[in-house]
């Protein structure tokens, strides 16, 4: 609240006196109250414009007839999408106050546009309502991006920073990508169909991953050809998906709600268009070949084994096998029978031997080796086993031992009958 003071206590009808300093407090109140003072749009020319290291904006705006002296604060000048400058018709909108060290009344702006900039802005949103209702901006209409796009399109102009931009950033991140330029302008009256043209051109070509529609920044007069209702009925009806990479991160176009997905700039386009950089590739081939090889060593491992039981499943039915089967038989077969006969034969040679003993004990040459001769008559052979069977002069034979020996019989034999 401000306080007024009476300079004269005692005169009641005497005229009010301020002081400077509650005059302008006064002032300042009436201004800042004034609801219609506090959110206003003013238009005029630029003059006077000034921008001191601090960053904020000192200028005039004025017309034919009148001028006001207009501020803006740092954080508001920031926010601006064009250059200020002398000359320069804008619309302003702000509050109005005082600064009581001068007693100026000026206007504290929050927010600047080139003039004719809001009858455009209220275009854009009538368009945008439209083809909002129409369906052109539906999520369910959104396509996917490639995740490894090789052959993208990129419409904007030729002679644009933001062609350059995209070219060294998607070389950059993907140098093996293929990219097609389908140059057209991108302000002024020629914008709208040479976009169109330049999407259906590339919309033709079959191996197509991938658009990029984009320019660099500038104010809404420049930036309106993509808020044009034919190029974004170019963009819906694109047979790839579309980026928008039109203006800075501030700026929103028509064309930026129907494409697929929008850029903040054009080189966050191409970013966006490569999600996959060349060295993620790479790293990602070589996963995958690791993961391959291990796959293999370990297919080729089971294979190894199932050969190695089908090998030996072979070997155990196959005729060799049955064959060296039946030959170890046989050799056990022939071996037990050695054995069997060795020993049968040894039984019998025991036999034999036991008989032979027998024998032996009981022939004549046993008896001869005892001292006994055998005695057969030399002519006829005949055994002669009694003194009786002999007569004198009768010749004899004795076996011994070790030989014959001849004899004769020289007398008659005693105790003969």
């Amino acid at each position: 609240m401000v306080i007024l003071t009476r300079m004269d206590a005692f005169d009641f009808n005497a005229a009010l006196i301020f002081s400077v300093t509650s005059l302008n407090n006064y002032l300042r109140e009436l201004l800042e109250t004034d609801e219609v003072l506090q959110d206003l749009w003013v238009r005029g020319e630029i003059s006077n414009f000034s921008q001191p290291r601090s960053g904020h904006l000192y200028f005039t705006l004025k017309d034919s007839e009148a001028q006001i002296r207009c501020v803006m604060w740092k954080n508001s000048a920031l926010r601006l999408r064009f250059s200020p400058a002398d000359g320069m018709q804008v619309e302003g909108h702000g509050a109005m106050s005082i600064y009581p060290a001068q007693g100026q009344v000026q206007l504290y702006l929050d927010a600047l546009r080139p003039a004719g900039e809001g009858a455009l802005y209220q275009e854009f949103l009538r368009l945008k309502a439209r083809l909002e209702a129409e369906g052109l901006f539906d999520p369910e209409h959104k396509r996917p991006l490639p995740s490894l796009p090789r052959h993208i399109g990129v419409v904007t102009s030729p002679t644009g920073a933001a062609l350059q931009d995209i070219l060294q950033t998607l070389s950059r991140r993907l140098p093996i990508l293929r990219v097609t330029i389908a140059p057209t302008p991108v302000q002024g009256a020629e914008a709208p169909p040479g976009i169109v043209a330049a999407l259906r051109h590339l919309n033709q070509l079959e191996d197509l991953d991938l658009i990029i529609l984009a320019r660099g920044g500038g104010s809404i007069e420049d930036l309106w050809a993509f808020n044009d209702e034919s190029v974004a009925r170019a963009i819906y009806n694109s047979r790839v998906p579309v980026i928008s990479g039109v203006g800075h991160e501030t700026d929103f176009t028509i064309a930026d709600f129907v494409a697929d997905l929008r850029a903040p700039t054009p080189t966050g386009a191409a970013e966006l268009a490569t999600s996959i950089t060349a060295q993620e590739l790479s790293l990602s081939l070589r996963a995958a070949s690791d993961q391959l090889d291990a796959r293999l060593n370990e297919l080729l491992s089971s294979a190894r084994q199932s050969l190695a039981l089908a090998q030996a499943e072979l070997r155990r039915s196959s005729p060799r096998a049955f064959l060296q089967n039946a030959l170890q038989r046989l050799d056990e077969t022939q071996a037990r029978l050695e054995r069997l006969g060795h020993n049968q034969l040894e039984a019998r040679n025991l036999r034999l031997a036991s008989s032979v003993s027998r024998l032996n004990a009981l022939s004549p040459q046993a008896v001869l080796r005892r001292g006994y001769a055998i005695i057969t008559d030399q002519h006829s052979g005949v055994l002669i086993s009694r003194a009786s069977q002999t007569q004198p002069g009768q010749e004899l034979l004795l076996r011994l031992q070790d030989g014959l020996i001849p004899a004769q019989v020289t007398a008659k034999p005693t105790g003969a009958e």
